[in-house]
């Protein structure tokens, strides 16, 4: 594809139109739209050229405290990091082991020169230098091996006239190289200077585990003798995880044996390692106050793990710390395990990017490999203030795919970063999703104590299944985020995407006809809501978990992408919901507007083409079903001309995100519980009333109708029953006696008669049915 001199982006026109929220394609002069063959590792991002230069250590340096390395070219000055010694080592052989990447162009590097000086900190005394002239810097491209480096004379200025402070070697490489380099995640970066906060880093999500827990009985419990006649003691067992806890419901008390019993499951989500306990409490809540039965501690590393619907031993385990005072308070059944065939969710399910079982042992061999080239972005907003009148951003981009998490290094003061970075995921399941979020970085600023959250700046969601086999898609993306205030366009980013699927065809369709889920998903089925708590949960300790990384994922960043407020209640979620209703049921509203032009004679020559299809497919009924695949066959065919180009990315009509009431908004982004004042609630709760009546509604009429039908046999009316049977009756003689052939020709030209020989009024049958009984007369 080729671009006209001076486009940068050329816009795909959707016949919805959506604006200037809608993805581009960006012509590129590294690839085209199909690659046959992968030719080099970091094929979708574009080359970008640095100066690397190595520092290893020194030796013979002049007397001095506590030496260090200026690096300086025409646009870069940067300083090393304090010098090291080891053991048993004189102090002039200091050791720094850094690597600096300093941006670079080829202009730069022709004519341009790299100074390589050694000053000493206290007194900042110059200690010698190293000269380069750039255009004889070797260049260096992977695969090649790393430059070997070179002791290098350390020489003086003229001026300096005293004597033996110029002295010594100093060891070090330089190069120009790509960010394909070797030394690039490890390097100093120009435009990433904080270190500590702006490196590119993978992490790993932790390895969950759905921890079952079977409470079956508990027996010698000291329960308090005072109780009230007739009064049953209401005991229940507490299980607290971490910061998880879970109650079962009120025990059934056995009077022969003096023992509770439950059979009742409660899960809980561990994570990897497994160095946490489970606490198990047996509480008397009779009385108001609960009082403790006893307790006991578990190791989860003493749990038995199972990865299948295998049965697990039930154990008995010894109560401790009741109130009677004994060392002995009684004893509890459980049943045990770590659940290693399910999928921990800890993303939304309509946008889950994994489903493999926790037990690698049940993992299928992956299926392709999705790779993805993060460019960089446009246009970027604001987000912090930088000096009188000037706003900068500090973005960094993260990718979320399976266990996978990738984060891009942080470019430091640009509204258009380039960060052209190249990451790759082992792709299971096509059916999955990959997430990618855009932030701006406050944590680099923040002190130790302190803890600053990152801002949002935007979010993209591709589907793997809508990417052709080993094409390049390379788009930008709009960035968009939903304010208090509406609807915000933060700027673009630009992707470029592949998913390399070396399978066999045969092999990558297979997936389609297997389960979403594991196995224990369909055998031991979680309901809706225990799952929804359980995703809390676990995208919790993933939080948890990343947070503690260097640099770390904020709490806020984790949530974000993981969609963790997915399921709270939004205006605009439901009424984007209705229309998504609506629009999948308009095939069928069509359907039914074009039979009804067809029996209106609107065009009468296609009536009468009907007509005679009709009298082949009855006369020939072994051609109705042929017919009908043959009709859904054209009927993909036609729209594979319409078919999406590039990867489709946030709808904000089908979000109902474009105009949105500023209340509905402000609703939305409420805390739960609400921190509003108490007429905002209640005016929002009348608005909620008024919603609720009308679904109230129109719930009692499809119950009305399904009503309706029991009643034609149900003698609710006894006449409508004894009309219905006897229609019933003179229709299977007819169907007996007249061949039905002929009897599918008189309904089909009935139905399809011209409106001349038509009652403009409803039909008796239509009449019938709306006479009907229901039981909504029944309703208070």
């Amino acid at each position: 594809m080729q671009a006209v001199k001076g486009e940068r982006v050329r816009i795909l026109k959707k016949p919805n139109g959506a604006g200037d929220y809608s993805p581009k394609v960006i012509p590129t002069k590294q690839h085209g739209g199909v690659e046959s063959e992968r030719v080099h590792p970091y094929d979708l991002v574009e080359p970008m050229q640095y100066l690397y230069v190595r520092i290893v250590k020194a030796r013979g340096l002049a007397p001095s405290e506590g030496p260090y390395v200026k690096v300086r070219t025409s646009s870069h000055y940067v300083k090393s990091k304090p010098a090291s010694y080891r053991p048993n080592e004189s102090n002039d052989s200091p050791e720094w082991n850094q690597v600096f990447a300093l941006s670079c162009n080829k202009t730069d590097a022709n004519t341009a020169t790299l100074e390589i000086s050694v000053w000493d900190s206290p007194s900042e005394n110059f200690l010698g230098g190293v000269c380069f002239d750039l255009s004889d810097v070797p260049v260096r491209d992977p695969p090649d091996s790393p430059l070997a480096p070179q002791w290098y004379r350390l020489d003086g200025v003229a001026a300096d006239q005293i004597p033996g402070r110029v002295s010594g070697d100093i060891q070090l490489s330089v190069w120009i190289g790509t960010q394909s380099d070797d030394a690039f995640a490890e390097a100093w970066i120009s435009d990433a200077p904080y270190v500590a906060h702006t490196r590119s880093k993978v992490y790993q999500s932790p390895k969950l585990w759905y921890l079952r827990v079977t409470v079956i009985e508990a027996q010698d419990l000291s329960i308090a003798p005072n109780l009230p006649p007739l009064t049953a003691p209401e005991v229940r067992v507490k299980v607290q995880l971490g910061f998880q806890s879970g109650r079962t419901r009120r025990g059934s008390m056995n009077h022969h044996s003096l023992s509770f019993h439950w059979n009742e499951d409660l899960l809980f989500v561990a994570g990897e390692p497994l160095e946490d306990s489970m606490i198990l409490l047996v509480e008397d809540r009779t009385s108001k106050e609960p009082a403790l039965l006893g307790h006991v501690v578990i190791p989860l590393t003493s749990i038995e793990q199972r990865i299948d619907e295998r049965h697990v031993p039930a154990k008995w385990f010894p109560l401790e710390g009741g109130g009677g005072g004994g060392s002995y308070c009684g004893r509890v059944h459980l049943r045990l395990c770590l659940e290693g065939g399910y999928h921990v969710l800890d993303e939304a399910a309509h946008v889950c990017s994994d489903f493999r079982p926790t037990a690698k042992q049940l993992w299928k061999p992956p299926i392709g490999i999705l790779e993805l080239g993060i460019l960089g972005a446009r246009g970027l907003l604001p987000m912090k203030t930088k000096g009188p009148g000037k706003g900068s951003t500090d973005a960094y981009c993260v990718a979320k795919y399976g266990k996978k998490w990738v984060r891009t290094r942080t470019v430091t003061d640009s509204l258009d970063p380039r960060w052209n970075e190249q990451y790759t995921w082992q792709v299971y399941d096509p059916c999955t999703v990959l997430t990618i979020g855009v932030f701006d970085n406050w944590r680099m600023f923040a002190d130790v104590a302190e803890d600053k959250p990152d801002c949002r700046i935007g979010k993209v969601r591709i589907r793997v299944s809508t990417l052709e086999s080993n094409r390049i898609y390379t788009n930008s993306y709009p960035l968009l985020v939903l304010t208090r205030s509406g609807l915000k366009k933060m700027g673009e980013i630009e992707l470029a995407v592949r998913f390399a699927c070396p399978s066999l065809l045969p092999d990558t369709c297979a997936v389609y006809g297997q389960p979403l889920l594991p196995r224990m998903h369909y055998l031991r089925p979680l309901g809706v809501a225990q799952q929804e708590a359980l995703r809390g949960a676990a995208t919790k300790m993933v939080a948890q978990w990343l947070a503690r990384s260097e640099p770390p994922l904020g709490h806020e960043v984790v949530r974000y992408m993981l969609d963790a407020d997915s399921h709270a209640w939004s205006m605009r979620k439901s009424k984007a919901n209705w229309f998504r209703i609506v629009a999948v049921l308009a095939w069928a509203v069509g359907l039914a507007k074009w039979l009804d032009d067809i029996r209106r004679w609107r065009n009468p020559i296609t009536t009468v083409l009907l007509h005679v299809l009709y009298l082949v497919l009855v006369w020939y009924p072994d051609l109705v079903v042929p017919t009908g695949f043959l009709y859904v066959v054209l009927i993909g065919i036609w729209y594979y001309r319409f078919r999406p180009k590039i990867p489709a990315g946030m709808d904000t009509r089908l979000s109902q995100s474009e105009a949105v009431d500023p209340d509905e908004l402000d609703e939305e982004f409420d805390t739960m519980p609400s921190s509003k004042p108490a007429e905002v609630i209640r005016v929002r709760y009348d608005r909620l009333r008024m919603l609720a009546a009308r679904v109230q509604t129109v719930l009692g009429d499809f119950a009305t109708q399904g009503e309706r039908v029991q009643a034609l046999v149900s003698w609710r009316d006894p006449r409508a029953t004894k009309l219905f049977i006897g229609v019933c009756l003179v229709i299977t003689i007819i169907l007996y006696t007249v061949p039905p052939k002929m009897v599918a020709v008189a309904l089909g030209f009935y139905f399809l008669r011209h409106p001349m020989f038509r009652d403009p009024m409803p039909p008796a049958s239509l009449n019938f049915f709306r006479r009907l009984p229901s039981l909504s007369d029944r309703l208070m």
